[in-house]
């Protein structure tokens, strides 16, 4: 019987989403990433040669980082996820195949979801974590109305529209994962930008959980 891999326990619950970057550009960006305290690192699969990225952050950092793919769509992308090195699989929406398949696999899996139904099917099917998707529309109390009829130990993560100076509000309704995109990285920002913009993240994070 397959056991449902467990979200890691980060000292922070920053997930840095690398929409866009190249194969040649990740390792730079990881690595200023890990550097300022950064432990998972996800690179969407509409960027440009994913599983090349993956695999060469895989390799570098997979020790040191939770190192994965982003807009997850099928099985077969997890199949290849896995075959490149990587262990965090995340979604937009809910699939049940593809939070099956990161789970026979021993994969981490966040699927996005956006209601309580959405959120309770995603938990049953075995999810490790949700992503609660686009957060800006939901908001710390919709997201908080949700989290109530969720079992204690869910896991929530926000992703969409959310950047340092949002943790505050939603840390006082529990939640302590963010998945941050733009205002992290941008197509052609160097390794030194995303250093600059993970340091304020984390600061921001410690500021708002660890103090």
């Amino acid at each position: 019987m397959n056991v449902k891999p467990r979200w890691p326990a980060l000292r922070r619950g920053l997930v840095a989403i690398l929409r866009g970057i190249r194969p040649h550009e990740a390792l730079g960006a990881i690595e200023a990433l890990v550097a300022e305290g950064f432990e998972a690192a996800e690179i969407p699969l509409n960027s440009p040669d994913p599983f090349e990225s993956i695999s060469r952050a895989a390799r570098a950092f997979g020790e040191r980082c939770l190192i994965g793919a982003g807009t997850v769509l099928t099985p077969e992308d997890v199949d290849r996820l896995a075959e490149c090195g990587g262990r965090l699989i995340v979604s937009p929406n809910f699939d049940s195949q593809v939070i099956a398949q990161a789970e026979a696999l021993g994969l981490v899996s966040m699927p996005g979801v956006f209601t309580a139904s959405e959120a309770l099917l995603a938990l049953r099917a075995g999810a490790s974590a949700l992503k609660f998707f686009p957060a800006c529309v939901l908001g710390p109390s919709g997201i908080a109305a949700i989290r109530a009829i969720l079992p204690p130990e869910t896991i929530i993560g926000a992703v969409g529209g959310v950047s340092e100076t949002s943790f505050a509000a939603y840390a006082k309704v529990g939640v302590k994962v963010f998945g941050l995109g733009s205002s992290l990285y941008k197509p052609g920002d160097t390794a030194d930008d995303v250093r600059a913009k993970a340091r304020a993240a984390v600061a921001a994070y410690d500021a708002a959980f660890l103090t």
